[in-house]
């Protein structure tokens, strides 16, 4: 019976810490977007436009729009899709990941250096190496992303 207890004794450890991380993407991503939507001055984060010199974009509203839909709205529908066993889930969770760690990279060369910048790319490395983890893979019916047939 899917959802049912027994399916949910069966998840391992590690589905409930790459949970948590998306979870916390998803507060970070949705809080940090939805700020720079608000104020695309960037002055609710205290992130001057001065630092967007030279990019392509005038103000932080774009940027937001991306944090907010990509690294906030779909984690939580991927942390939520994670808890229900959809299939889907586990290449969600593996996007999320590494959606995270570019954003990081290009945010890096867009804008400088900022203390978090790690603490973020840190977190969507650990998403993407929790999703390439045996037993998440097996609760997913994969192995290196491929479906599995049952035997």
């Amino acid at each position: 019976m899917p959802g049912g207890a027994s399916e949910r004794a069966g998840r391992p450890p590690l589905l409930w810490i790459l949970f948590g991380l998306l979870v916390l993407q998803a507060l970070g991503g949705i809080g940090g977007g939805a700020a720079l939507t608000a104020k695309p001055d960037g002055s609710l984060l205290g992130m001057p436009t001065s630092l967007l010199e030279g990019s392509p974009f005038v103000d932080y509203f774009f940027p937001g729009v991306i944090l907010l839909l990509v690294l906030g709205i779909a984690p939580l529908a991927v942390s939520i899709g994670l808890l229900r066993h959809r299939p889907w889930a586990w290449f969600g969770a593996l996007a999320v990941g590494c959606g995270l760690l570019v954003f990081e990279l290009v945010e890096f060369a867009v804008v400088g250096y900022n203390v978090q910048q790690p603490i973020w790319a840190a977190i969507g490395c650990l998403i993407a190496l929790a999703c390439l983890a045996p037993s998440v893979q097996r609760f997913f019916g994969l192995r290196w992303g491929r479906r599995v047939s049952p035997r």
